[in-house]
C-alpha cells in the first residue's frame, strides 16, 4: 500500500507546523491597546467574536510580550480593526522594541483611559473578564462596553506572513 499524495507531506505537530498551517488562514488584523504607566499595544490576528449576549471577544497574547504585564493588570483594553490603508500601523505595532505610540501614530485617550487609534475601521473598549493560560500565551476574554463601527474603508488582512488588501 502506498501513501496517498495528500498524506505524503504529513508532519508531526510542532510550532513550525502550526505556523505553516496558519499562514494559509487569512485573518483580519487588529491592534489591541491598554493603558499602564505608558500606553501599550500589539498587532493581533487572533481576535474573535465569542458571544453576542453578552457581547464578548477574545484574543491571544504572548506571555513574554512586552504588552502582557500591562494587559495582565488592566481593567479595560481597546480593540481596533485596521483598514487596508493601515499596513504601516500594523507593522509598527507588530515590531518588537518600537515606540508604537510615537509619531506618526495618531491616537487619543478614550473611555476608561484606553488608548484609541485614529482612522481605524472600527473600535471597541472592552472590560477584561478573564485571562486564561494557554501554553506560552494567554487568552483574554473581554466584554464590549462602548465602540464605533463607522470607519470608512476595507479591512486589512494577514496571509502568508504579509499584510494584504482584499481583491475584487
Amino acid at each position: 500500500m502506498t501513501a496517498s499524495p495528500e498524506l505524503a507531506t504529513t508532519q508531526s505537530a510542532s510550532p513550525e507546523l502550526l505556523r505553516s498551517v496558519f499562514r494559509q488562514h487569512a485573518a483580519g488584523v487588529a491592534v489591541i491597546t491598554a493603558q499602564g504607566e505608558k500606553p501599550v499595544g500589539f498587532t493581533a490576528t487572533s481576535l474573535n467574536s465569542v458571544a453576542a449576549e453578552p457581547p464578548l471577544i477574545s484574543f491571544g497574547v504572548g506571555a513574554s510580550s512586552s504588552s502582557w504585564p500591562v494587559i495582565a493588570g488592566a481593567g479595560h483594553i481597546g480593540v481596533h480593526i485596521l483598514g487596508e490603508h493601515q499596513q504601516d500601523l500594523a507593522a509598527t505595532f507588530a515590531r518588537s522594541g518600537a515606540d508604537r505610540f510615537a509619531l506618526p501614530t495618531s491616537w487619543r485617550s478614550g473611555p476608561e483611559g484606553v488608548p484609541l487609534l485614529d482612522g481605524v475601521l472600527a473600535w471597541l473598549v472592552c472590560r477584561i473578564i478573564d485571562r486564561v493560560p494557554a501554553g506560552d500565551h494567554r487568552i483574554v476574554i473581554a466584554e464590549a462596553v462602548v465602540g464605533d463601527p463607522a470607519g470608512a474603508g476595507r479591512p486589512l488582512l494577514y496571509h502568508q506572513g504579509r499584510f494584504n488588501a482584499l481583491r475584487d
